[in-house]
């Protein structure tokens, strides 16, 4: 948990050390995949060719938002600007 610290009056908003951590959050967060969260600079490498493995999973949640908006759609309801909210049965 971060809790930050208290800015005691003349002291910076960010000193060098959260400056630092900052900036190495922004490197990491640069080099990550947007669709499976693995790093740019390791994946994209030529000899990581057939060293990663895949599983089919389902999320359950999303089949029924993607169901109930489909059923939606095919009863000729407009999609435009629909999010769904998703609920687990009680």
């Amino acid at each position: 948990m971060f809790f930050g610290r208290v800015v005691a009056p003349g002291e910076p908003l960010w000193t060098d050390e959260d400056r630092a951590w900052a900036l190495a959050l922004a490197d990491v967060e640069r080099d990550v995949c947007p669709d499976c969260g693995h790093p740019w600079s390791e994946t994209s490498r030529p000899e990581a060719e057939g060293t990663y493995r895949a599983e089919l999973l389902r999320c359950h949640a999303c089949a029924a938002g993607a169901t109930t908006a489909h059923t939606f759609e095919q009863s000729n309801g407009d999609t435009r600007g629909i999010h769904l909210s998703i609920h687990k049965k009680e």
